[in-house]
């Protein structure tokens, strides 16, 4: 088991960023132009980094599956982003904020990271107002915040219910400019198949037209992976049909470890499962939980309409178990908290799978002015949706699988232990521990892309620009560009009589009951040889229609699939493998008598990084040590 080196800086947690970038190698203007960085995706990270590095002098190459950037999956956040800046003096601070999103995460996060997250929040805001996002603004003109999740304070920026949407229209608007500046190359339609590594270095990627089928061979000195999270591997998420793995996955089979897989986030806060042959589900926004009251009826059963129940039998159950923090408990214990009241016979809607959000009590406190000014387009969408008038019943919610915590491991620079392979935002593991707080993850895209990885990477290519720049004609390039082909034709010439998608459907089922928001031994043993027998007769029996050298969506996902089935396999074994409970990690074997995680500190406080091995998963460790603060049994009583 080898010990994993963080590169964490010396000195005092407030001093570290500041430490390390005093430090840190400068490479002078004229010579930036001559290396050259491929950025793979092109989302809040991907576009911010393709962007600040263009700005740089760096030559960038960016790619993306979809049709244009706009496109990303960043577009769909809804409820905000936070940032310290204490507008309201409610006592927040960048070591409250630490705290919260360290406490949040269960205590299996880095301090040095999370420490810097909280730090970088403040400029990130003012970044992005100096771009013209329109955070929404008291009548005078400041900046409004509201509450989220785990958290006592207001600290979220947004911008009604499409913060998203609009950071990703000012990145986009940056990258664009880069774009045109011819700064930045910009290949859309064009998915990353596999990394070549030469000399145990990064040095470029195979990438497939999707427009053409065409497989095309891209250099450079350094590959940054921005490609977002993967509980598409559930298949019902509330991520975009198109998200995925792979990225990461082949970088994994390519040396590059990976860190906590198993810590995948379930939301509260998703429309639930209405049939089948649904492929996706919709998220509603966090922030609504932030006036919204969550409860279900106290009668199991429960046929009557929301209306009608009256409220001495209404369990608002949230409020009952969490009365410090409420409605507005951490996502992992809010999901965890419905499943229970679900399961036990109080859910509600036709399949009994949801539970009630209302929004009555705010309406008569606030206004119904207000509440329509705050989350109107939310409404709007649910009663597209649903044809429910939100305004006068409670919507229902339900838990869904979310966000992705676990990903490449990384150090404190954002490098994998691929030299030269960075990861940014989402795909990589580095500050939200076993849970991630509501509105972090806008904020760790984006301080990820424009603030941190400009920073970092410059002490790997100051090195770099004295070495031979690898083009693509050096023969790992033709190697690594027929191991793909190889792969293809593989899945091609199985022809089977099951589609990809009644492979990813018997998957997602067994990764949903054994590796979602509870698991137990017996369970996750189980799934490991059910996911061990789809891989198999996914490989002797799917049916993937057409041909390689043309568009094809069903080679697409079923390239994807393959990454998807073997990332199961890795998420149970890490899963099986943590014997404790912690964030999104549930063990039903460590939990209190009242059903509250049971951390085991003296054996688990490290991060699981996994090296991939001819089919064979190694287990190492970093140590998660606590300098600044000791870590606590979480409560939010």
């Amino acid at each position: 088991m080898t010990k994993m080196n963080a590169k964490i800086p010396e000195g005092k947690l407030e001093d570290k960023w500041r430490n390390y970038q005093a430090k840190s190698s400068l490479i002078n203007p004229a010579n930036k132009k001559k290396l050259k960085v491929i950025v793979v995706g092109s989302g809040l990270s991907g576009a911010g980094a393709a962007s600040t590095l263009a700005e740089l002098g760096y030559e960038v190459q960016c790619f993306c599956y979809q049709d244009s950037a706009r496109r990303a999956h960043s577009v769909a956040a809804q409820g905000g982003v936070n940032a310290a800046k204490n507008y309201q003096h409610d006592g927040d601070s960048v070591w409250r904020m630490f705290y919260d999103t360290l406490k949040g995460g269960d205590f299996r996060s880095r301090e040095a990271n999370v420490y810097r997250l909280a730090e970088l929040s403040a400029p990130l805001i003012d970044h992005f107002t100096q771009q013209g996002v329109p955070f929404a603004r008291e009548y005078g003109g400041v900046l409004v915040n509201r509450s989220f999740g785990g958290v006592q304070v207001q600290r979220t920026f947004y911008a009604r219910g499409q913060t998203g949407q609009q950071l990703l229209l000012a990145a986009y608007s940056q990258l664009y400019k880069m774009i045109r500046a011819k700064k930045v190359t910009m290949f859309t339609r064009h998915e990353m198949l596999d990394l070549v590594v030469i000399d145990g270095k990064a040095k470029g990627i195979i990438a497939r037209d999707l427009k053409s089928g065409e497989l095309k061979r891209f250099a450079a000195d350094a590959v940054v992976l921005a490609t977002g999270g993967y509980s598409r591997v559930f298949r019902l998420s509330t991520l975009a049909i198109g998200c995925n793995g792979s990225a990461i996955w082949k970088a994994h089979k390519r040396g590059a470890y990976f860190a906590s897989p198993s810590f995948t986030q379930i939301h509260p806060t998703a429309l639930p499962q209405s049939s089948e042959a649904q492929s996706k589900l919709t998220l509603m926004s966090e922030s609504l939980r932030n006036d919204g009251r969550i409860w279900v009826p106290e009668n199991k059963d429960d046929n009557r309409k929301a209306n009608d129940i009256p409220e001495e039998e209404r369990d608002y159950y949230l409020e009952r178990r969490y009365p410090s923090f409420g409605n507005l408990a951490p996502r992992d214990i809010a999901s965890r908290a419905a499943k229970e009241r679900i399961d036990a016979g109080h859910g509600v809607g036709r399949l009994k799978n949801a539970v009630y959000l209302d929004f009555k009590h705010a309406i008569q406190q606030f206004g119904l002015d207000t509440i329509q000014d705050r989350y109107g387009n939310l409404f709007t969408m649910y009663k597209k949706i649903t044809g429910i008038d939100a305004y006068h019943e409670p919507m229902q919610i339900s838990p869904a699988a979310h966000f992705s915590m676990g990903g490449l491991w990384v150090d404190y620079e954002l490098m994998t232990t691929v030299p030269g392979l960075y990861a940014v935002g989402e795909c990589n593991f580095s500050d939200h521990g076993a849970n991630r707080l509501g509105a972090n993850s806008l904020l760790q895209a984006s301080v990820d892309g424009y603030f941190i990885l400009p920073n970092t990477i410059n002490n790997y290519l100051a090195k770099a620009l004295k070495e031979e720049h690898e083009t693509t004609d050096h023969p790992e390039f033709a190697k690594v560009e027929q191991e793909v082909q190889e792969n293809i034709d593989r899945l091609l010439a199985v022809n089977g009589t099951k589609t990809v998608d009644h492979f990813h459907r018997e998957l997602g089922k067994i990764m949903w009951q054994e590796c979602a928001m509870s698991r137990n031994e017996a369970g996750l043993e189980r799934a490991i040889e059910q996911i061990t027998q789809i891989k198999a007769n996914f490989w002797s029996d799917v049916k993937v229609t057409g041909h390689d050298k043309e568009m094809n969506t069903e080679l697409e996902k079923a390239l994807r699939l393959a990454d998807f089935i073997e990332l199961g396999l890795l998420m149970c074994t890490d899963a099986l493998n943590r014997e404790e409970s912690c964030g999104a990690h549930f063990r039903e074997e460590f939990q209190t008598p009242d059903g509250e995680a049971i951390r085991v500190d003296d054996v688990y406080s490290y991060v699981s990084a996994w090296e991939y091995s001819q089919d064979q998963f190694k287990h190492h460790e970093e140590a998660l040590d606590f300098e600044f603060i000791e870590p606590t049994v979480r409560s939010y009583k």
